[in-house]
């Protein structure tokens, strides 16, 4: 790789570790912010369909093994350094033209991380983002969930893009 090569590999790879840090950034100020004005529990309406809900989940997605007795927060805390390690090496390794690939591997990356400071620091990952419709509540949720969930659906998106532009390219239909 020659030195312009290189230098906009880095730019660009700057450029989405950025994302990543800023995503931990917002999503650990507003869990701070929610943790320290909101009551476990107790919903404060925004507007009809959205509350914030103060929740702490010792599980996992949708408070899956919530309830284990505590070894989860180790089983999950080691998870989520792997799978840290695995996207920042996925992410250098990335070729600078997979534009939409590197954002959304940034997005997990980030959320990823800002969930991981939960579960070293307090051994729960702190929620507060409540959707719901009529009596039907949906998972509570925080900045670093949605942007795993935003990161993961670019990323499907960018596989069936992937996909077209290839069989496109190949002459299939």
């Amino acid at each position: 790789m020659d030195s312009k090569k290189a230098s906009e590999k880095s730019h660009s790879l700057l450029a989405l570790f950025t994302i990543s840090g800023l995503i931990v950034v917002v999503d650990q100020l507003s869990k701070f912010v929610s943790n320290s004005n909101l009551t476990e529990h107790v919903p404060v309406a925004v507007i009809p369909g959205f509350d914030l809900l103060l929740a702490y989940n010792r599980g996992a997605a949708f408070s899956f093994l919530n309830d284990a007795g505590g070894w989860q927060r180790w089983l999950l805390t080691g998870i989520s350094i792997v799978v840290s390690i695995f996207l920042t090496g996925w992410l250098i390794k990335l070729p600078k033209t997979q534009r939409l690939l590197g954002f959304s591997l940034a997005l997990i990356l980030g959320g990823a991380v800002g969930n991981l400071i939960d579960r070293m620091l307090a051994g729960y990952v702190i929620d507060f983002i409540s959707l719901y419709f009529m009596d039907y509540r949906f998972a509570t949720f925080n900045i670093a969930d949605a942007a795993i969930t935003i990161g993961a659906g670019l990323m499907i998106l960018d596989i069936f893009l992937d996909y077209r532009q290839t069989n496109g390219r190949n002459g299939a239909t």
